[in-house]
């Protein structure tokens, strides 16, 4: 991923997130590999230009222009889901990549691993921060230390993607389940999944008091009617077709 790249696909986030008809996103990477991380010839060339370095830092005071992080999109907070489709190697920055998705679907022969270990470039684009909040700190601290290779297996065993499928159908099937979430009430997915993140750290109490103010504006303006709907007929003995 070099810079160029990274902004582009900055751009296309900001426009799907803003774009009134686009539900779900899919992030591939063309070409039988996912991304096997940052531009390294690049990151070379900051030794020469350390300024370079400060157009990607990280601000705390200004969360409304935070740069994009080395990898792109890395650093923004959107409020739709994204599935990666994951081919090939997704390692170091392309892993992190991978984690910042809400989903990852992963081809049998494809693979994770912080293969940045072996060059001394550290984990800058959320995968010490991800990682452990996805499959553990015990299982995340084994495989950033060791820089090993996590094959699709075992990514799925530990819960580092959710679905493998078999090679070449990534895409295909990422697709399908990004249609299937385009059919629900859109308010309601959203605040669910914008629950699901912003309980993270809080206690029990506190997290589910978020829950509540979070959801209930939806309810009113969502679910009331589809509880309606149900009391109808809809949706009955597990036919959702007709919703």
């Amino acid at each position: 991923m070099d810079p160029e790249s990274a902004d582009a696909l900055v751009s296309a986030f900001h426009q799907f997130d803003k774009d009134p008809t686009a539900a779900a996103a899919v992030l591939w990477g063309e070409g039988g590999a996912f991304c096997a991380g940052w531009d390294l010839k690049y990151g070379a060339s900051l030794l020469k230009n350390t300024e370079e370095i400060h157009e990607i830092d990280y601000p705390l005071e200004d969360r409304k222009h935070i740069p994009r992080g080395p990898l792109g999109p890395t650093r923004l907070e959107l409020d739709k889901p994204v599935i990666a489709a994951v081919a090939g190697p997704a390692v170091a920055g392309g892993f992190e990549l991978a984690l910042w998705c809400d989903v990852r679907v992963m081809e049998e022969s494809a693979y994770f691993g912080v293969y940045c270990r072996r060059w001394g470039v550290p984990l800058i684009d959320g995968g010490t921060v991800r990682l452990p909040r996805i499959v553990g700190v015990g299982r995340a601290m084994e495989i950033i230390l060791t820089g090993r290779k996590v094959p699709a297996d075992e990514a799925l065993r530990i819960g580092a993607c959710e679905h493998v499928v078999a090679d070449g159908k990534s895409r295909d099937f990422a697709e399908a389940m990004a249609h299937e979430i385009a059919r629900f009430p859109q308010a309601c997915m959203r605040a669910d999944r914008r629950s699901v993140y912003a309980q993270q750290g809080l206690t029990v109490r506190e997290a589910m008091r978020k829950e509540w103010y979070n959801g209930i504006p939806t309810f009113k303006a969502e679910g009331a009617a589809g509880a309606a709907r149900f009391s109808s007929g809809k949706g009955r003995h597990g036919n959702f077709k007709d919703i």
